[in-house]
């Protein structure tokens, strides 16, 4: 989960974007800038979505776009996305950020193949660049976006942004102030935490159970425990071997079951639920119950408020009684 990424030698375009976007050609005002400028922006921090995306591929022609594959519903993503603001402002203007919401955005989740949250990435020269996915330690983090500038330098990509009206403007204390603390985390939901960064699964997963025991109504945790089982299960698994394995076993709990966790984990919610509520009713007694606690277990995950949630739940009871 805390892969070290490639050096820049070696950093390559990973995803393909010509499904979604059909990028025209840059601006003339951008186009008329020689590299090395300083380009004026409202702010370095931005929020993607699939309708324009193409804005930050043509920006990407003058500045690297660090890309931030996130959701709201993970704390592990939330906590992360609030680290790398305060790493991007350190940067003084020579990244910018976007950050995409993968359960409002599925275009652009499929397109950068993000498969966990947070997955990070890049844009540069109009190009994507993978970066990682999940979560970094801070000074990592760092070293990992020198080599980014390093590579967007050998590409020509080198201009900086200057904030409009600079970091007293009115109204732009976002972009220029460094964001707030988050809240410290409890101190069972902190030794999860860390134990996930240097992707001790398990550990994570005992520490989450424990602060349930302590306190079975804490939401949060049961989240996280969710989540971080799901990460243990995807580990050391590609996506084209768990979806060979079902379509090879349409009837195989098990084969189902792993394309349901990539599903899950890439914000494909319904195509999991789906997956598994269409092959629930062929299963015997006990797949039935390990694809029922494992639906249940994706609730978690996604959040019992969503309106996905909702519709699963209902087709689940028709199907148990």
């Amino acid at each position: 989960m805390s892969n070290v990424p490639p050096p820049p030698t070696n950093l390559r375009g990973a995803v393909d974007l010509s499904s979604l976007v059909n990028r025209p050609a840059p601006a003339d005002a951008a186009a008329g800038q020689p590299a090395g400028e300083a380009l004026t922006l409202p702010s370095l921090y931005f929020e993607g979505t699939d309708a324009n995306f193409n804005d930050f591929i043509d920006l990407s022609m003058r500045v690297p776009v660090v890309v931030d594959l996130g959701t709201a519903r993970s704390e592990q993503s939330t906590q992360f996305s609030a680290v790398l603001d305060r790493v991007i402002g350190g940067f003084t203007g020579r990244l910018v950020l976007v950050k995409i919401d993968v359960d409002a955005n599925p275009q652009l989740t499929q397109a950068f193949q993000a498969q966990a949250v947070p997955t990070v990435a890049a844009l540069v020269g109009g190009r994507p660049v993978q970066l990682f996915a999940g979560v970094v330690p801070e000074e990592q983090l760092r070293e990992v976006f020198e080599q980014l500038l390093q590579l967007a330098a050998q590409n020509g990509v080198t201009d900086t942004v200057t904030v409009e009206g600079g970091p007293d403007a009115e109204g732009d204390s976002e972009a220029s102030a460094e964001p707030a603390p988050e809240p410290p985390l409890p101190p069972l939901h902190a030794e999860a935490y860390e134990a996930i960064d240097r992707g001790d699964y398990e550990s994570a997963i005992r520490a989450y159970r424990t602060a349930i025991a302590q306190d079975p109504r804490d939401t949060m945790a049961a989240a996280g425990l969710a989540q971080v089982s799901l990460l243990a299960r995807l580990s050391g698994h590609t996506a084209d071997e768990l979806r060979a394995a079902a379509a090879d076993a349409p009837g195989d709990a098990a084969a189902q079951l792993g394309v349901a966790d990539l599903d899950i984990s890439g914000g494909h919610i319904e195509d999991a639920f789906d997956r598994l509520l269409t092959v629930f009713p062929t299963l015997d007694a006990e797949s039935k119950d390990e694809v029922r606690a494992r639906i249940l277990e994706y609730f978690e995950i996604v959040g019992v408020d969503d309106p996905r949630v909702g519709k699963a739940r209902a087709r689940l009871a028709s199907l148990l009684y």
